[in-house]
């Protein structure tokens, strides 16, 4: 276990440096473009490169030390970040102020490839777990995880927007370099034994799909939990696309940068509440409750033009998302083997995140074609204004209330299908 945290700690210190940097360059290239197409393109290559690289990240988990994974998962950021800063510092301020310009899109493409770069930590740490904790200790090893995830997100979402307001990109993207050069040398003199674990393998890392696909169908019910998963990460990329062109029309970089802060507290209180508690007796009857809440919120926090409904609303939402992650997560460690599991988890990921990409993308022209001038000078700002608001920002914030009603119908619908029977048979299994 002192393996285990030391490895946590290290992966909060890579979680912090990625996290900042995809929240600052978001923020950074919205001030600076004033474009939500922008922003949404951005969302969709993030999410569609980690849907794309998951197949064969997992693979690399499976064949190599996962030590040695972490180490050239944070080596490939440090290179990214040093590139795209590179490329700030040799080109004029102007060529960054306009969507279309070729070297601001150079200048987003590295800085979000540093970032994904740490998604190869996030498919490694559940096989860490597997490999360090106790199976019956798992399920709150992986609610820490969701802790130092959202412990990453708090402190990342504080600084970022502060670094923008205050010190600008360059000096953002050398505390990145910074960053990821004290987690590398932090990790050199970490100590985590794989003997009895690590499998010599012969053949290089490949997709093996259809062997991941196979054993994925001899579980019951998992491809069900896989794609439910997936339905609603579908629904996500448009909260991901928009939440922060809505926030900022309320508030400034810099409080919505600390405010993010704040609501990052979710990630943690989750967390926490996992790791002492677990997931009890059945995980996806409480994944499924979690869901049916979130949804709920979705409908109701964006009603009205304030910034203390988003907030409390968000909160609540991001307290639940380690609740959820942590059910699915539990239950791959119980039922696949461990040299199997890095590429089960890198194939969920890639499934569950394939549709948040089509949506960000998709979403961004809808908001901007149709739902804003609905709200601002067609008939929704003369039906719905009155009570609703009218401006860009409630056309986003519409926009929310119908994604929220949707995911609730379909995870209600969920709820009484034969794939939720399975699942919750394989639940009934796992020691709480």
């Amino acid at each position: 276990m002192k393996s285990f945290y030391a490895i946590l700690v290290n992966s909060i210190v890579a979680g912090i440096t990625n996290t900042f940097v995809w929240f600052a360059v978001t923020f950074w290239v919205y001030l600076e473009t004033r474009s939500v197409l922008t922003t949404s393109w951005m969302a969709g290559i993030y999410i569609g490169t980690v849907a794309v690289s998951g197949f064969y990240l997992g693979s690399l988990v499976d064949h190599y030390r996962k030590k040695n994974v972490m180490m050239l998962s944070s080596i490939a950021s440090l290179v990214f970040f040093g590139l795209a800063g590179m490329v700030y510092a040799l080109s004029p301020a102007e060529a960054f102020r306009h969507a279309g310009s070729p070297l601001l899109w150079v200048f987003i493409v590295l800085s979000l490839m540093g970032a994904l770069a740490g998604n190869l930590r996030y498919i490694t740490l559940p096989t860490v777990v597997t490999i360090l904790v106790p199976e019956d200790m798992r399920d709150r090893a992986n609610g820490m995880v969701g802790t130092a995830n959202g412990t990453a997100f708090l402190v990342a979402s504080v600084f970022s927007g502060l670094a923008i307001g205050l010190l600008g990109i360059f000096w953002t993207m050398a505390l990145a370099v910074i960053g990821t050069l004290l987690c590398i040398l932090h990790l050199m003199f970490v100590h985590m034994d794989e003997t009895l674990h690590h499998e010599a393998h012969n053949e290089k890392p490949r997709l093996d799909v259809k062997g991941t696909i196979r054993i994925v169908q001899q579980i019951p019910g998992l491809f069900g939990l896989i794609f439910f998963n997936t339905f609603n990460n579908f629904l996500g990329g448009v909260f991901m696309a928009l939440m922060d062109p809505y926030g900022l029309s309320l508030v400034s970089v810099e409080v919505w940068g600390v405010l993010w802060g704040v609501l990052s507290l979710g990630f943690i209180v989750g967390g926490i509440a996992v790791s002492r508690m677990g997931l009890g007796k059945q995980p996806i009857r409480t994944l499924f409750t979690c869901n049916i809440i979130m949804w709920t919120i979705c409908i109701f926090f964006a009603l009205q033009a304030s910034i203390v409904l988003l907030a409390v609303g968000m909160f609540v939402y991001l307290s639940l998302i380690p609740v959820v992650e942590a059910a699915e997560q539990t239950i791959i460690q119980k039922v696949i083997p461990l040299e199997r599991q890095g590429r089960v988890f890198g194939f969920a990921q890639s499934i569950e995140q394939a549709a948040s990409p089509l949506t960000a993308i998709m979403i961004g022209p809808i908001a901007h074609f149709v739902f804003i001038p609905f709200m601002t000078t067609g008939e929704g700002a003369r039906i719905l204004g009155p009570w609703f608001g009218t401006g860009l920002d409630r056309g986003i914030a519409l926009l929310f209330t119908m994604t929220g009603l949707l995911g609730l119908a379909v995870t209600l619908f969920a709820k009484r299908t034969r794939a939720y029977s399975h699942l919750l048979n394989i639940a009934s299994n796992l020691k709480p």
